[in-house]
């Protein structure tokens, strides 16, 4: 998930907001102002307010620690996190790449809840500290606010453990399955599987909610049964196409004989004379006979059309000592690792420092089609 509102960077981890973020913290507000009011009749509308506001952005900033968590272990086991993205329900970390081994992966997924717990308890504790006791309610707002990040952060931790892929709950139990079974697949096929059991029960416990009265609330609760459950059923497709591409390398993918076309062409004429009669959407600039850059539709789709005339494809293309490149032999799924962190959608295949061809998301698309029936990989034995 990208975010459309960039917040920052912390340590090197770009923090943005999804624009669905902004709709349940406005849902977040009016419900605790309206749990403020009723618990504390004796408060103004200032305070009520006040509360309810500082309270929710507190809890996204409670999210926000949870993703670091999950982020900075993941960094220091060597793996690379572009950005946290905060959203509607919650936050998620962009690894880039997956854990080597199931103790990483059981660190990485299991802090995050600690990190929840811990914050939980720290409120509760300095709540205590201002003078609150268990059992009942605060007469301030600075405790109230602090019991209900407490408690709240203690639930998302309790919740995020249930064992349900994706969340941290089934990861956790897929570490553990990848430890006994020495097979990261297999592990993560057990891991989904329970993923989608559980979405359902949490569908069936919403919909038995709503018609005992619970109205919103039961909805509320089948809606994130949903999300688990696409969740779930697309981590156990990507099994499968994690499958059909292990093994192949660049090579087997790339494009060799790529179309070129001059560098002084317009961009009117090289959609008229190339892009609309062949089915390639990546071509080879060349300039003098030598290739110096590559050019793509969606290049063309940048340049206002009543431009097309008067821009050139020099002005457009994507020259080759600007693009990361790789060798024909690199592993395709680290190709597609390095498309993902340099945010790309092709690469320049180069041998002996000549330029072999290209790779794009487009010809794994193509192949991914072709052979959307592969048969599944059978699992290695423990």
């Amino acid at each position: 998930m990208r975010y459309h509102i960039k917040l920052g960077r912390i340590g090197g981890i770009e923090i943005g907001l999804h624009y669905s973020w902004f709709v349940i913290a406005l849902l977040i507000a009016f419900s605790l102002a309206t749990h403020f009011r009723s618990v504390n009749p004796g408060w103004n509308m200032a305070w009520v307010w006040g509360a309810a506001l500082i309270t929710s952005v507190l809890f996204f900033a409670t999210l926000l620690l949870h993703e670091l968590a999950h982020s900075l272990v993941a960094i220091s086991c060597g793996l690379r996190v572009r950005a946290i993205t905060l959203f509607a329900l919650g936050g998620v970390s962009q690894i880039e790449s997956e854990a080597q081994d199931a103790k990483t992966e059981f660190w990485i997924a299991i802090v995050g809840p600690l990190a929840s717990f811990l914050i939980g308890v720290l409120c509760l504790g300095i709540a205590v500290a201002l003078g609150w006791s268990p059992g009942r309610e605060p007469s301030d707002p600075m405790p109230a606010v602090l019991i209900w990040l407490g408690y709240i952060n203690i639930g998302l931790a309790a919740f995020n453990m249930i064992p349900g892929y994706p969340l941290d709950g089934g990861r956790v139990l897929r570490a553990v399955a990848w430890w006994i079974t020495h097979n990261m697949e297999r592990a993560t096929r057990i891991a989904a599987t329970n993923g989608q059991v559980v979405a359902f029960l949490f569908i069936l416990y919403g919909i038995y909610r709503f018609f005992l009265g619970a109205s919103i609330g039961g909805l509320w609760i089948a809606f994130i049964g949903w999300f688990l459950l696409d969740a779930a059923r697309t981590s156990y497709l990507q099994i499968g196409v994690v499958a059909g591409l292990r093994g192949h390398r660049v090579a087997d993918f790339m494009e060799r004989d790529c179309p070129s076309v001059p560098a002084y062409l317009s961009v009117r004429d090289f959609v008229d004379e190339y892009l609309l009669h062949s089915a390639n959407r990546s071509f080879v600039v060349v300039l003098d006979r030598d290739p110096v850059g590559i050019v793509t539709a969606g290049a063309v789709r940048k340049v206002p059309r009543d431009r097309w005339m008067q821009s050139s494809l020099q002005r457009i293309v994507h020259p080759l000592d600007k693009m990361p490149t790789v060798p024909p032999e690199l592993p395709v799924m680290q190709a597609l690792e390095l498309m993902s962190r340099e945010n790309v959608n092709e690469l320049a295949v180069v041998s002996s420092g000549k330029f072999e061809g290209i790779f794009s998301r487009n010809q794994i698309a193509r192949f991914l089609q072709i052979n959307s029936g592969f048969d599944q990989p059978r699992d290695r034995a423990a």
